[in-house]
């Protein structure tokens, strides 16, 4: 049935569906798995990194990427299709500093390149963007905010969420696990959710943490501090786990 109706972007199968946002939306799924958790001074942004080729400087592959001073997005997808929105992105938060005078707040962004993917989701001779965004920044009263967008143009505030491959395993440890919490913690947290799936390493991890004062993105060895924490707190908490279970075990004869 699929055949007949995934050829044109703005044609309605018989059951509802448009064939063409649901391929871009499996292109997401099959990306590269990025993580978004919102703390109390920070929202911490973390993504899985293909390994490089030894003769190319990684520097030149990016999945967290600046919008404005006080906004960055991570991406799962199509990186292309992610470098075209965010050049978009870049000149709508210019143009409104410009013209109201003050900072982009994270809500208009957000609804910017919401409304760019949705509208190719209805016009002809385009193809939707393949990617989902994961958008934080701060508003102007200092508060945190973590926003997804997806390729049909929906977009929605989260406290944690994940995108890309094994989203979905990673949004459940998500919401067994999630605190609100603060500095190290907030970071310790969105490790610990990329850990699920992902080796664990600063070769395979990249880390952004957006404070107050900026973006700042956590270098290798940064990374690999945390991790090193967080496989301590977990060897230390499986360690309690059963010298718990052990002193409360069936009483001798």
């Amino acid at each position: 049935m699929s055949a007949r109706y995934d050829r044109a972007i703005t044609v309605f199968s018989p059951d509802g569906h448009l064939f063409q946002v649901e391929y871009a939306q499996e292109a997401v799924r099959k990306g590269l798995l990025a993580v978004g958790v919102k703390g109390t001074d920070s929202i911490v942004l973390g993504v899985e990194q293909k390994s490089s080729a030894k003769l190319q400087d990684s520097r030149t592959v990016r999945k967290i990427m600046r919008v404005d001073e006080h906004v960055c997005l991570a991406c799962s997808g199509l990186t292309a299709d992610a470098r075209v929105l965010v050049n978009r992105a870049r000149v709508e938060a210019q143009s409104y500093r410009l013209t109201l005078d003050e900072k982009v707040t994270v809500e208009h962004i957000t609804k910017y390149i919401a409304g760019v993917q949705q509208k190719y989701t209805q016009s002809g001779g385009v193809r939707p963007f393949g990617i989902s965004t994961l958008i934080a920044g701060f508003d102007p009263l200092g508060v945190p905010q973590l926003y997804q967008t997806d390729p049909s143009g929906t977009f929605s505030a989260w406290k944690a969420n994940a995108i890309g491959r094994n989203s979905k395993t990673i949004r459940e440890f998500l919401e067994k696990t999630y605190a609100e919490t603060s500095g190290r913690a907030t970071m310790k947290l969105a490790i610990r959710a990329l850990m699920e799936t992902v080796e664990a390493g600063s070769k395979s991890i990249e880390v952004a943490v957006m404070e107050a004062g900026g973006l700042r993105v956590l270098s290798d060895e940064e990374v690999d501090g945390l991790v090193k924490e967080v496989e301590e707190d977990k060897a230390a908490a499986e360690l309690a786990k059963r010298t718990a279970g052990a002193a409360g075990g069936p009483p001798r004869a």
